[in-house]
């Protein structure tokens, strides 16, 4: 039988492309999963803040949240949507009293968006809600799985 130094025989090296393979396969179909039950959530989480607040209006007031102020283009630039979309969007969650609008400091010509004062006490309750429902869930996981969970998602996004 012929021996490869660093995998033994060279049928194993086979065996663990089939495993890479099947692994991967697995990998993706709970990627999908996980990705499709984060839509339905988004869409749930996204009618908590506000009944008429759809999940792409959500993701932006989270975007916003978490930069602080921002541009329009700034917007457009991070989420790769185009300007007039953005602007949509934008006036939205304006009009539900979820955003509001407010001088560049570095331009005065220019505005900015930020969260209203409505928008960050909506986005503090459902993030409260989502933490507690994730808390109950994972209350059954060793603190290692968790660990090890944050770990792998953090290699993972940092992929994307």
């Amino acid at each position: 039988m012929i021996e490869d130094e660093a995998r033994g025989p060279i049928g194993g090296v086979r065996e663990e492309g089939v495993d890479r393979r099947t692994a991967a396969e697995s990998v993706e179909r709970e990627l999908v999963m996980m990705f499709r039950r984060a839509r339905n959530l988004s869409t749930t989480v996204a009618a908590h803040v506000h009944p008429d607040l759809d999940p792409a209006s959500y993701s932006l007031l989270l975007m916003v949240d978490d930069a602080g102020p921002l541009r329009g283009m700034d917007v457009a630039d991070r989420t790769g949507l185009d300007k007039s979309t953005v602007s949509r969007q934008i006036a939205t969650l304006v009009d539900l009293d979820l955003l509001e609008r407010v001088p560049d400091p570095d331009d005065g010509r220019a505005r900015r968006i930020q969260l209203s004062d409505l928008g960050r006490e909506r986005l503090a309750q459902v993030r409260e809600e989502r933490r507690k429902h994730l808390h109950g869930q994972f209350a059954s996981w060793t603190t290692q799985d968790l660990k090890e969970l944050a770990r792998l998602l953090g290699k993972l996004n940092g992929m994307m």
